[in-house]
């Protein structure tokens, strides 16, 4: 299926490189839309520009940025617009997580899922709010996670940065509706990414949910086809999510049930 409200939009996309963020691109310039794609990896991001261009006849900017790094991302943020003017579909893919008991884990580590989850995120949003505004029209999606809604062993530093994210866009989404801005959180459960040789390096985690795994291409394909429409929220699976809205009706019996299957990690 293909959006066509996003024919000829300028999406920019945060972690874009693989996972989510590189199917997001496909799906993007499948509906008319050109991608501009942000990540560390800059053969990554050319391999999958060219590719886009080599099969879709499609063109895509990549820009180089560490967003662990403020002012870096700060100054790539404004080459962007210099270079194609007002963005208007920002989508915050980007991110990172480690799960690990709280008596073993690091600051660094807290520091850096909060830095890349969290405040780089609300950077995107600082930055490009205003030029949406201005123009009267755009987009914000950003990534959370149903870690976001219901935090398991394990995960107190991912779930607290998730929590943070969800609760800043319900805010953003209020302020920005006004301006004819549209605001979509995405509340994706395990999906089958890069993202699990930082978070889970052993692999436990992944081999014990492999089944329940979501594909990027299905977390794409939905966040694409609700561009520029009112959507408050995605959220993957159906099944994850109705297991979110019992915790917390009954948080204390949900964790007494599924104790085993919260200490997976």
């Amino acid at each position: 299926m293909m959006n066509h409200r996003i024919k000829g939009k300028k999406i920019l996309i945060t972690g874009a490189s693989s996972g989510i963020g590189e199917q997001l691109a496909w799906k993007a310039a499948v509906g008319g839309a050109y991608p501009i794609l942000v990540a560390r990896s800059k053969d990554r991001l050319s391999r999958i520009a060219s590719s886009i261009k080599r099969e879709l006849g499609c063109r895509s900017d990549v820009y180089i940025c560490d967003l662990l790094h403020e002012e870096e991302w700060e100054s790539t943020m404004k080459q962007i617009v210099s270079d194609h003017g007002p963005v208007h579909v920002l989508i915050n893919n980007a991110g990172i997580g480690y799960f690990e008991l709280i008596q073993e884990s690091t600051l660094s580590s807290y520091q850096q899922m909060f830095q890349l989850n969290v405040m780089a995120l609300i950077q995107s949003v600082h930055f490009f709010l205003p030029i949406m505004a201005e123009n009267g029209e755009g987009h914000i999606v950003n990534i959370a996670s149903q870690a976001g809604k219901m935090a398991t062993p394990k995960s107190a530093g991912y779930a607290a940065t998730k929590h943070a994210v969800l609760g800043f866009t319900n805010s953003l989404r209020m302020e920005a509706e006004k301006q004819g801005i549209f605001v979509t959180a995405v509340n994706p459960g395990p999906v089958n990414t890069n993202f699990f040789q930082t978070a889970d390096p052993e692999g436990t985690y992944k081999k014990a949910i492999s089944r329940h795994l979501l594909q990027p291409e299905r977390v794409a394909e939905k966040i694409v086809n609700h561009l520029y429409t009112p959507k408050r929220e995605i959220n993957l699976p159906l099944w994850m999510e109705a297991g979110s809205k019992l915790y917390h009706l009954a948080p204390r019996l949900m964790e007494k049930m599924f104790k085993n299957q919260f200490f997976k990690k």
